[in-house]
């Protein structure tokens, strides 16, 4: 029993050897355990001092690596900065390209828009123009038609006028050389060269024809403009409407010959001759001192003689011929004037026999009826 004792934990009653065991083996349990945790203890300190050790190492190499991180992040950032600067500047770049691209494409397709309307444009207004010429030819032909057709012989007109003009004096003046001025050069319508038939030009006439319902004073300046240009001689105005002071037909104005288109030929033939005696006389008073000469002693020549004579000679020939010509008809007329009376009294006695037959139920043969008597 007194090797017994009481648990003060539990209360149980336990023997003393039994619970010295039990109480050494709990302090040595204890001892131990406190000796473990020391060691585990030292062991954890040690650890975490290696840890922290190896910590700060790696704290260290996080740093490095978070500050090359950070240099690497600040340089992509700036890198990234650049090229989206970049991306911004291609990008404006592109955009102002394509706007000049576009405004490029713009005026090209304005221009060839201008270009197109032009050439349109252009050719709308050759065909415009082409339908105006041909109305305008139409109508001057149909013009010239009704022109042609209201045209006589007293009234002419126009360009007919002139080509009218033109073919009276080549028709009446054959040795003359009539020209006509070519349209759209500067001169009257029609030169007259006036030549005689050996060929010497004696002056120029010219001729410029008008029709219209009254008369224009500048008419008259052109033409002598022309014929100081052309150095001609005599200026001449046929037209339908005359100055008011010129009356008669024709007449002087201004110094240019005016007329009236049915005098046209008595004033070219007054003009031509003016200029031929002009030009005669000229050509006598340049040369009276050699021709004087020159006809003495053709006169005084034996050519001269030879031809008088060979002249005289002909006529005589001519006189002896007429004469033997004029005695053989003499003849043949005696001759044929007694066969006509033989052939006349033939008739009358036939007429007068049977007359005699029939009575006077014979009508007349006109030649041999009786004259009535008064």
């Amino acid at each position: 029993m007194a090797n017994l004792i009481k648990c003060p934990k539990c209360g149980e009653e336990i023997e003393i050897s039994t619970a010295l065991s039990q109480s050494v083996k709990e302090d040595l349990q204890k001892e131990l355990a406190k000796q473990h945790a020391q060691e585990t203890e030292e062991k954890v300190r040690l650890e975490v001092s290696r840890a922290l050790s190896n910590n700060e190492d790696q704290l260290k190499l996080i740093k490095d690596e978070l500050k090359f991180k950070s240099e690497k992040l600040d340089e992509a950032r700036k890198e990234s900065l650049r090229l989206h600067d970049e991306k911004l500047k291609l990008e404006d770049q592109k955009k102002s390209f394509e706007l000049d691209k576009k405004r490029q494409l713009d005026e090209e397709r304005e221009k060839i828009r201008l270009q197109t309307l032009t050439e349109f444009s252009e050719q709308h207004r050759l065909k415009d123009l082409e339908k105006d010429k041909q109305m305008n030819d139409l109508k001057k032909s149909l013009e010239e038609a009704q022109i042609k057709a209201s045209l006589s012989s007293q009234q002419l007109q126009g360009e007919v006028l002139e080509l009218d003009m033109e073919e009276f004096l080549k028709a009446n003046f054959p040795y003359d050389d009539i020209s006509p001025v070519e349209k759209g050069m500067r001169g009257a319508d029609i030169k007259q060269v006036v030549r005689t038939n050996l060929g010497n030009t004696c002056g120029v006439i010219l001729w410029e024809s008008k029709r219209a319902k009254a008369w224009t004073d500048d008419w008259a300046t052109k033409l002598k403009d022309d014929l100081r240009a052309s150095k001609a001689n005599v200026p001449i105005i046929v037209t339908t409407a005359l100055p008011k002071e010129i009356k008669t037909g024709f007449g002087l104005y201004d110094g240019v010959w005016v007329v009236r288109t049915d005098l046209i030929k008595p004033l070219a033939e007054l003009m031509r001759l003016r200029l031929i005696e002009a030009a005669r006389e000229k050509f006598v008073s340049q040369n009276r001192a050699n021709k004087s000469e020159s006809l003495y002693n053709y006169v005084v020549g034996h050519e001269f003689q030879q031809q008088i004579e060979s002249i005289i000679e002909v006529y005589q020939e001519m006189q002896s011929q007429l004469q033997k010509e004029r005695a053989a008809f003499e003849k043949i007329w005696k001759s044929r004037e007694a066969q006509s009376n033989r052939l006349l009294t033939g008739t009358a006695g036939i007429i007068g026999s049977m007359q005699g037959i029939v009575g006077q139920t014979l009508p007349q043969i006109k030649g041999l009826e009786l004259p009535e008597l008064e």
